[in-house]
């Protein structure tokens, strides 16, 4: 099966961005994810599987091309117009197929090539043949996503946290307490005291998505975006008085490559692993990979088994089963335990705003986690203005983005105080790096060539480079 594309434009460029053709191999949760946001994006996206109902499911959906057959055919390819494409994404459920799809792309003439990579076997062996196999770009959705969940066990107070500036600069998500000091106070007269060195980016209130100005009063449930530099976290959890924790002990449900990464980080950093899964003989391939880690064959979904297993007297529990209900219901009944720190990897994003405010504590997302980082490659591929994407986080349930810019030469308004500038409606200037200097920005303050920029912005105002946060002229 193949279909027309309904807009039938070539790849074009325009207001300093290139729209780019953009072949994606593999319409499961990642592929449908990526053709959905590259497509709103204006990409011309061309879509191949072999099967032909989610096939149809997604050109009835989104504004793309597709094509049925074998992605890692070179006939499937030539159909799809691989020769004469900009970017091929590889992110069907096989490392093998995947990296094949990139080779034949790669024989055929595309310009870049990144593919989906789950495999650890692989992923060392790839600065080894990363120019054979014409590689731009890998991404472990397993890997990334345990190092987002390690992340927040250290900091197990934040439901999510997010780096920049080569970890200089950290994005936390809080929610607000009945207890919490804030409530009731103005963002303004916070600005003084409690969050001195800190900006509230978003605030998220029963679903609506507020950027506060200084009259902006806190309440009960508000759950905040706060930027800061990374040694001013410790301070800002003292100012809040946010329940200090520190993790002793994790309970892993389900032994998945991600909980294997997950544990192997944790017991590297002097943390008590169990983990619990149904499958023995995988368990028994745990047990050989981590000799540190205490594996149990059961079912994760038991509450016998997990009482047995000492669930009331765990720091915290990260939920990975394959099926996100399963998540769902085992971290609801860990919170309703007193387990002080959940983590619930869902991939379904309506469940995360359902569920979200509801007991779920940090969610991970693995699909978003790659759909975000290969967002943020091909908006830096088609940039041609200058102040490109280094850094592209979700937050707010994926309905804020936070960018980091590189502002050079090119980059317009240099120089001149951020109180002056013309910026566009929806549009914060959250921090400054400049070398190494972490800056909090003022009315007084001025953005100058080589510094990085943080940027805040509602999901669907695209920002392509740093140029797009000024309202043009024109």
């Amino acid at each position: 099966m193949a279909s027309a594309n309904k807009k039938g434009a070539p790849a074009c460029r325009a207001h300093g961005f290139v729209f780019m053709k953009i072949i994606i191999v593999g319409d499961g949760k990642v592929g449908f994810s990526l053709a959905q946001q590259l497509s709103k994006e204006d990409h011309d996206v061309v879509i191949i599987d072999n099967n032909a109902k989610v096939l149809a499911d997604a050109l009835d959906k989104l504004d793309v091309m597709v094509v049925e057959g074998n992605g890692a055919s070179l006939k499937t390819q030539k159909q799809a117009g691989v020769a004469n494409g900009d970017l091929l994404i590889a992110a069907t459920s096989s490392d093998e197929i995947n990296l094949l799809s990139c080779i034949i792309a790669n024989k055929l003439g595309c310009r870049h090539a990144i593919s989906r990579l789950r495999n650890p076997e692989y992923t060392e062996q790839l600065s080894f043949l990363h120019d054979e196999l014409g590689l731009s770009m890998t991404v472990n959705p397993e890997l990334a996503s345990a190092r987002e969940m390690f992340g927040i066990l250290q900091f197990p107070s934040f439901l999510k946290r997010d780096t920049f500036a080569k970890g200089r600069v950290e994005l936390v998500s809080i929610r607000l307490k009945s207890d919490s000091e804030l409530i009731g106070k103005s963002l303004e007269k916070a600005a003084g005291t409690l969050l001195k060195k800190a900006l509230v980016c978003a605030v998220e209130r029963k679903g609506e998505i507020i950027v506060p100005n200084g009259s902006f009063v806190f309440e009960e449930d508000d759950t905040l975006s706060v930027t800061a530099p990374r040694n001013e976290l410790a301070k800002l959890i003292k100012k809040l008085h946010i329940e200090k924790h520190k993790i002793r002990s994790v309970m892993i449900i389900g032994g998945s490559r991600m909980a294997m990464y997950l544990a192997q980080d944790l017991i590297r950093s002097g943390v008590s692993v169990k983990i619990i899964e149904i499958d023995e003989a995988r368990c028994m391939e745990l047990a050989d990979k981590l000799p540190d880690a205490i594996i149990i064959h059961g079912d994760g979904t038991s509450q016998e088994l997990l009482l047995e297993e000492g669930i009331d007297n765990t720091d915290a529990v990260v939920s990975l089963a394959d099926i996100d209900e399963e998540n769902i219901i085992i971290t609801m009944y860990a919170n309703t335990r007193g387990v002080f720190k959940t983590i619930t990897k869902i991939n379904r994003t309506e469940y995360s705003s359902l569920f979200g405010s509801k007991g779920l504590g940090s969610i991970i997302s693995p699909k978003q986690l790659t759909t975000n980082a290969i967002v943020r490659y091909v908006r830096a591929m088609g940039n041609t203005t200058g102040g490109q994407v280094l850094a592209l986080h979700r937050i707010v349930e994926d309905k804020v983005e936070a960018l980091e810019f590189f502002a050079d030469e090119r980059t317009e308004n240099l120089g001149i105080p951020l109180s002056q500038l013309n910026l566009r409606s929806g549009i914060l200037i959250a921090c400054l790096n400049r070398s190494g200097q972490i800056i909090i920005p003022g009315g007084s303050d001025c953005i100058n060539a080589g510094d990085t920029v943080i940027v805040i912005a509602k999901a669907e105002r695209v920002l392509k480079n740093l140029n797009d946060i000024f309202e043009s002229e024109f």
